[in-house]
């Protein structure tokens, strides 16, 4: 009951506030090591959460974990998305995951594993070869929070608002746009937590 109000109750990343303004916050994460799939949207026809069953299916999510040890990965959250053009994917539940586009319109699809993981051969080796372990260096982010539904007018809104800030101070955006949503979809919209990121040097 707790999930439809909107209550996280899981894992989520660390943090420094770098420096914190009336429109957003910069950010500092640590290393964090990951678990992701590359894949083309157009194969998944009907089927919109593209390789996030590979990728539930190493952690356990869905059942019995596919990796060599087996061991079952705790979820975290936020489900972060990073899609070609910049446009937001759908994820069916809430999870640790990033999305990013690349040149050939591939998405690579990304769960962010607890950080009880500290290096990639730390965390069991998957099963399926199409998951890849990697690490993830330290990275630096513009953060702006929000509420409600997070729907591509919102978002795009909010990254425009959050560029024009950061360029305003003095910041320079090096990357694409990053959507973490902490809660399921079945939360109910007023207590939702959303956060757009941009990366900056």
């Amino acid at each position: 009951m707790g999930m439809v109000f909107g209550k996280i109750t899981v894992e989520t990343p660390k943090y420094e506030v770098v420096q914190s303004s009336a429109d957003y916050e910069i950010r500092k994460y640590p290393p964090a090591v990951a678990a992701e799939v590359t894949y083309d949207p157009s194969q998944f026809k009907g089927n919109k959460d593209g390789g996030f069953s590979l990728l539930a299916n190493y952690i356990g999510a869905l059942g019995n974990p596919q990796n060599a040890k087996p061991e079952k990965i705790a979820m975290t959250a936020p489900v972060i998305t990073k899609s070609p053009g910049n446009e937001s994917e759908k994820i069916p539940m809430t999870a640790p995951v990033v999305t990013k586009g690349d040149n050939n319109n591939k998405v690579t699809m990304q769960f962010l594993l607890p950080e009880t993981y500290k290096t990639a051969e730390e965390a069991p080796k998957p099963l399926d070869e199409r998951v890849v372990i990697k690490e993830e260096g330290e990275r630096k982010y513009g953060v702006v929070k929000f509420g409600g539904v997070a729907t591509d007018k919102v978002v795009e809104e909010k990254v425009e608002n959050l560029k024009k800030s950061l360029e305003r101070d003095g910041y320079k955006v090096i990357g694409q746009f990053l959507l973490a949503r902490y809660n399921p979809p079945w939360t109910l919209p007023a207590f939702r937590t959303n956060e757009v990121m941009l990366p900056v040097e």
